[in-house]
């Protein structure tokens, strides 16, 4: 079960988290999440693989990270999301240590019972205050991604693909993503 602390957290406790949880902070509060669900760590690499491949080690012109420790305010706003996504001309080299300080152009969470109030009320509006202009949201369970756009200052529910759907979104429309493809199980009922 994920933990939140109340007090004034600081990047010291992030840093001190145990190595088996993923540690987050966002203005003073530290979030920590133990590891993935087989489905959710299925979705996230198959996903990546499938973007990855083309827009990664294609010549789409992309960085497709697992996991980046992103540096939103350095070392008091740090969100990791499942997958992130740098276009090239942003930021033409990967930063030689852990850290990401330049805003994402793309964001996926994929959702769990521990991370879903978090991922949604807490890094959602970070993300559109940073100015992400794309989040996927994605449940492993329940079988839906939804594809977020920067609009207003919000990321808002542009597209929603659910079950063995097959589609392609923004910003990756040369990869068709086949959902029925990707899922670890039967959607739950």
């Amino acid at each position: 079960m994920a933990a939140r602390r109340r007090e004034q957290a600081t990047y010291q406790d992030l840093i001190d988290a145990p190595d088996n949880l993923t540690a987050e902070l966002v203005d003073g509060e530290l979030f920590l999440s133990p590891q993935p669900s087989i489905p959710h760590s299925r979705f996230a690499s198959a996903l990546g693989m499938d973007i990855g491949s083309a827009y990664d080690r294609g010549p789409g012109g992309w960085w497709i990270m697992d996991k980046p420790e992103i540096h939103f305010a350095y070392n008091s706003r740090v969100a990791v999301p499942d997958l992130g996504g740098w276009r090239r001309e942003r930021i033409p080299e990967l930063p030689t240590d852990h850290r990401f300080t330049v805003a994402p152009d793309w964001v996926c969470e994929v959702l769990s019972p521990s991370t879903f109030r978090w991922d949604r009320e807490v890094k959602l509006p970070l993300y559109a205050e940073y100015e992400v202009p794309w989040a996927w949201y994605v449940h492993p369970v329940q079988h839906y991604v939804e594809i977020r756009k920067l609009i207003g200052g919000e990321l808002s529910l542009i597209e929603r693909h659910e079950g063995d759907a097959k589609f392609r979104a923004e910003p990756f429309m040369d990869v068709e993503i086949d959902l029925g493809s990707i899922w670890a199980s039967p959607p739950a009922s």
